[in-house]
């Protein structure tokens, strides 16, 4: 099958293995599959992996116990099932997990991919494919509230006008907070109109401090950004994950009695469910649709919208 397969290297491949599902495992035809940041600092050496790449994706089954012809999304994390961590429903921070396309389990830059059916979730009728490659994303967003009480009375500071930092928004916009995005480029800041106030990060300090910031930068930076922004005994939610390590001093945390919330995957079934409601909308945020053979270019310029593959295209 053909693939995007990194090695140290990015490689378009047409010789690749079709994967055999385990027993309990769905093969699943790979429709759409997006680009994430995570996937670019993968190539910059983050997490040290081997493999095909990718972990956003729509496909439709094509075997496994019951699944055939349904068009699913996924949870990408995939504990052992057995230990604590997995009995107490926290498989996402298994020891032993794997992660699809990220740590020890191909991904979704392929023909191809196979998954537990444990983890498989089916996409709704009225939710385009293109729409539903965002789910993975979208579900990462929704764990901010999962994870925060966010009151409709707060002041909230989103850090990134780029594709996790705008699905941020659209999720915090449905709380009524009083919202608003820092970023640096116009036209992405001008997706959000209607959905929350905009400002340069020149600008942002007049606006704060802020109850919570939401770090969606992809930089290492955007931790100190983010502390320069919150009132004391504020909460700073990070979502960036970087191939390169943030040496910040503690002791602001200590002072200000900062509260620091790392926060990563989140519910899928939920993510659908806002798709299908049409909640939100994630179609504005396509930056266009490429062949697995354009892999190299499509992740040449950082910082654009979301790329997405169309993995059945030769």
């Amino acid at each position: 099958m053909r693939c995007l397969y990194f090695d140290g290297q990015l490689k378009y491949r047409d010789d690749y293995p079709v994967p055999a599902p385990a027993p309990g495992e769905a093969l699943v035809k790979v429709l759409y599959a997006g680009v994430c940041n995570t996937d670019r600092e993968i190539l910059a050496g983050y997490k040290g992996f081997t493999g095909i790449l990718g972990h956003e994706f729509v496909g439709v089954v094509e075997e496994g116990a019951g699944w055939e012809g349904r068009r699913v999304v996924a949870d990408i994390n995939l504990g052992c099932g057995r230990c604590p961590r997995c009995r107490e429903g926290l498989a996402n921070h298994c020891r032993s997990r794997r992660v699809l396309g990220i740590t020890g389990k191909d991904g979704a830059f392929a023909e191809y991919l196979t998954l537990p059916c444990a983890n498989l979730r089916e996409v709704p009728p009225g939710v385009s494919d293109l729409a539903a490659v965002f789910a993975e994303p979208l579900a990462a967003a929704l764990e901010i509230c999962d994870q925060c009480h966010i009151r409709p009375s707060e002041r909230i500071a989103v850090l990134g006008d780029g594709k996790l930092g705008q699905l941020v928004a659209r999720v915090l916009s449905l709380t009524g907070c009083d919202l608003t995005v820092v970023g640096k480029h116009p036209a992405k800041l001008a997706l959000l109109d209607g959905l929350a106030a905009t400002a340069t990060a020149d600008a942002a300090g007049k606006e704060g401090p802020f109850d919570l910031v939401v770090e969606c930068t992809g930089s290492p930076a955007g931790l100190a950004a983010g502390q320069d922004l919150v009132k004391p005994r504020g909460r700073i939610v990070l979502k960036s994950t970087f191939a390169s390590d943030a040496v910040l001093s503690s002791t602001l945390w200590v002072v200000r009695e900062l509260t620091l919330v790392g926060s990563r995957c989140g519910p899928t079934s939920a993510a659908l469910r806002l798709l299908a409601r049409r909640l939100v909308d994630v179609e504005p945020l396509v930056g266009g649709v490429f062949r697995l053979a354009d892999g190299a270019a499509v992740f040449a310029p950082p910082g654009g919208l979301k790329a997405i593959f169309d993995c059945r295209i030769p």
